[in-house]
């Protein structure tokens, strides 16, 4: 896989530490052990030392190098509790010990407070709870309220795309819209060194149809713009005019320096997306990687319960770019 193996080498040598809530499950372990060994990622496994040695054994894997964090022994763990309660007044200390006593948000105080750079969980725990721990300890990122998802699509040409929002926002509104954009719009920079941009479609192009539903999105990029002017955001935009220069030529009267030239697609509901990052996926041979999660105030990925030892490797590769 190509892409992937391009991510990995990018992840290569920056030393960054990744770390994985669920640090008992065997894929995980397997996959840190790999990682380390790449030089890809730092991994800090989160779990009963003993347990995870144990199962490292049966596995034959090396936790040489390999760091870990039990939530019942950490030596900092009353510092994670008082950094939990210093965002939040009404929070008593003693039920920020116990919460952090649970592995996600454990995890994600130690991505807070600066002992990881990423956090990559999910392979046994639900996306609702991964995106729940980080909004409660990483927070979100400045100007964001809405977490949303990306996939990279890697076409058989070359060719290649972010599309968001394609797993978590169900009908996001102008404003949710606008942020997908904006998030979407760093995670790209920060993967690739290029210059994003980004397409807002609809089934409208630049008012072409009336209807509240293209209205929505002419209001999202309007928004987007004000908040990241430096943006390259433009639509509304039927999907050919954004990535075909020959159609936006023939459909636009004013130029654009993204019609016809995107990177990022924006769809304007999870129906859209969903069903064209699938479509692009199997009807023209793409490779897609992800959702990768985007939004919060740190890096946080979220796995596939069915996720096997090559994806975890690759979202953590990932994500440690985006730190």
């Amino acid at each position: 896989m190509e892409i992937l193996d391009t991510l990995l080498g990018k992840a290569r040598g920056r030393n960054k530490t990744v770390v994985f809530p669920e640090g008992t499950d065997t894929r995980i372990i397997e996959a840190a052990c790999s990682l380390n060994k790449g030089g890809i990622v730092k991994p800090l496994l989160v779990g009963n030392a003993e347990e995870i040695a144990s199962i490292a054994k049966k596995g034959d894997f090396s936790l040489s190098g390999i760091e870990t964090a039990d939530p019942l022994l950490y030596e900092n763990y009353a510092g994670l509790a008082e950094l939990y309660c210093s965002n939040r007044p009404r929070v008593k200390i003693r039920v920020a010990e116990k919460l952090l006593r649970k592995n996600l948000l454990f995890g994600g105080m130690l991505l807070a407070s600066g002992k990881a750079d990423a956090l990559v969980a999910g392979a046994a725990s639900t996306t609702a709870s991964v995106i729940q721990a980080a909004a409660l300890t990483a927070g979100y990122e400045k100007g964001i309220s809405t977490p949303s998802s990306f996939f990279i699509m890697f076409l058989p040409d070359g060719q290649l795309f972010f599309y968001a929002d394609c797993a978590l926002n169900i009908d996001p509104d102008s404003l949710q819209l606008a942020e997908i954009a904006v998030a979407t719009a760093g995670s790209f920079q920060k993967l690739t060194g290029e210059t994003p941009k980004v397409a807002f479609l609809s089934f409208s192009t630049r008012g072409s149809a009336s209807h509240p539903l293209a209205d929505k999105v002419q209001k999202a990029v309007q928004a987007a713009r004000e908040k990241r002017p430096g943006i390259l955001f433009d639509g509304e935009f039927q999907a050919d005019t954004a990535i075909s220069e020959r159609v936006a030529k023939k459909k636009l009267k004013d130029f654009s320096p993204v019609a016809g030239s995107a990177n990022i697609l924006i769809f304007p509901d999870l129906n859209a997306g969903n069903i064209a990052y699938k479509l692009t996926q199997y009807l023209a041979k793409a490779t897609a990687l992800g959702p990768i999660l985007q939004g919060f105030g740190k890096p946080v990925s979220d796995l596939s319960r069915g996720a096997t030892v090559k994806d975890i490797m690759g979202v953590a590769a990932i994500t440690s770019l985006l730190a």
